[in-house]
């Protein structure tokens, strides 16, 4: 039996109310991806306020590799909640904060001693981990890199890529963050084999070195394993064995933000792992507590200690009921199997969008580690222009037919798939369904248009 059962046009009535109420009641710079009024989910699948079931293509943008819901997660929160809802770590301390941390400590790359610091938010790990680095190292500089995500404060939203939509209006920002290129061999020169790119993009990583600051002067290079918001763009294994050759070199700590590749989403527990390289920090959240706000940064115990006593943490960090969530969901994430599942989706559907890219001219590329997914969307596969418009029309096709799906991208013209990872082959096939009906209307309005 398909998963998507539509009782009313997508969104409903009872949807657009409840957005109206939203609208009038929040700030516009809250933005929504959709127009739907969700009333509850399971698993992969989404039911609004008017009845219909979905199938959710989203999963809260990476934060649902378990799925919504999971019986175990919910179990272990209500009976949290009926001992201790909230102490705030720096008070006291209780069991779930304790034993986060020290799953946090085994399970993240590296074979060191290691401590972690409990946060709220991927932004606030990334910003906690620029201030770790800096005071370890005593050093100000910053290295980030173009397509970058890393948050929405002042300081990672300094660190962050994309200016128009993520930075505009709210300068001046934080100082002594130094933006260089990232290897995206899809639109690398014409005229440079992936080889010669990936030799000058590290040329251009070691010029920074000398022309825009040098090494004694970096606290740390900040990349993301696998870019997100960016476009799935994983980071190429020569580039990254640099950036950790470098780090060791000149004494810099090398952060890993796998906010949204981390926790399964590659077929692997970090997405650092297919690379063998071990980061000094990494930042984590998204999926680390199935739906709970927490997030964590974990590494090498002599760099963590750097801060002073009272220099980390906050009110809310390491809440006992979003570190139960997390104990059950790091629980059944670690397990091969989840992995290896997750893995199969991936390929499961990689095959349907190269099956997609052979039919429909639209999609320019397919990229993309384990099930962390995408489809970049262009005018034309020679010129590779961008086709922003297509892929916002793509998403709003495919919610007509009971699919959440999402852009990303530098251009905002690709469509990325971050599906809970206990989704079934039945659903994906189900979702990639709507995916080529919508491609296919999307490429006819296009032709269409152009012969008008």
């Amino acid at each position: 039996m398909p998963t998507i059962h539509l009782v009313t046009e997508i969104p409903g009535p009872k949807s657009k109310a409840m957005v109206a109420r939203r609208e009038a009641a929040t700030a516009r710079g809250a933005s929504k991806l959709t127009m739907v009024g969700v009333e509850k989910a399971e698993g992969a699948a989404v039911v609004d306020v008017d009845g219909n079931t979905l199938l959710d293509f989203a999963g809260g943008i990476g934060v649902l590799a378990v799925g919504h819901c999971p019986p175990n997660v919910v179990e272990a929160l209500q009976k949290q909640a009926a001992d201790l809802i909230h102490m705030c770590a720096i008070v006291g301390t209780y069991e779930p904060y304790v034993r986060t941390a020290e799953l946090m400590n085994e399970i993240t790359p590296g074979d060191f001693p290691k401590k972690t610091v409990l946060l709220n938010s991927g932004a606030e790990a990334l910003e906690t981990a620029v201030k770790i680095s800096r005071a370890f190292t005593g050093r100000p500089g910053i290295i980030v890199f173009e397509g970058a995500y890393h948050g929405r404060t002042n300081l990672t939203l300094s660190m962050t890529s994309k200016y128009g939509l993520f930075k505009k209006g709210f300068g001046p920002f934080a100082p002594e963050i130094y933006s260089l290129p990232f290897p995206n061999f899809y639109r690398r020169p014409a005229s440079m084999t992936e080889e010669q790119y990936i030799d000058d993009c590290i040329a251009r990583l070691e010029n920074a070195l000398i022309a825009q600051i040098d090494p004694s002067a970096v606290a740390a290079i900040v990349v993301e394993t696998v870019q997100g918001e960016g476009g799935f763009i994983a980071t190429p294994p020569k580039f990254l064995q640099r950036i950790r050759d470098l780090c060791t070199q000149h004494g810099i700590v090398y952060v890993a933000d796998e906010v949204q590749c981390g926790f399964g989403r590659t077929g692997k527990l970090f997405a650092v792992n297919h690379y063998d390289i071990a980061p000094d920090l990494i930042a984590t959240a998204k999926s680390l507590a199935a739906g709970m706000p927490l997030a964590a940064v974990t590494g090498k115990a002599e760099i963590m200690d750097g801060p002073h006593p009272g220099g980390l943490g906050g009110t809310y960090s390491g809440n006992p009921l979003a570190c139960v969530a997390a104990i059950e969901a790091i629980g059944m994430i670690r397990q091969p199997e989840f992995l290896a599942r997750a893995t199969a989706i991936g390929e499961r559907m990689k095959q349907h969008l190269l099956d997609l890219q052979a039919e429909v001219s639209l999609i320019g590329d397919v990229r993309g580690l384990g099930s962390m997914l995408l489809m970049e969307l262009v005018k034309d596969r020679d010129t590779k222009v961008p086709a922003p418009d297509e892929t916002l029309l793509m998403t709003q096709e495919c919610l007509k037919r009971g699919l959440i799906a999402i852009r990303s991208g530098l251009y905002g013209n690709c469509i990325r798939f971050l599906p809970p990872l206990n989704i079934t082959d039945e659903q994906v096939d189900e979702a990639m369904g709507v995916i080529a009906e919508a491609l296919r209307v999307v490429e006819t309005s296009r032709r269409e248009a152009v012969k008008a």
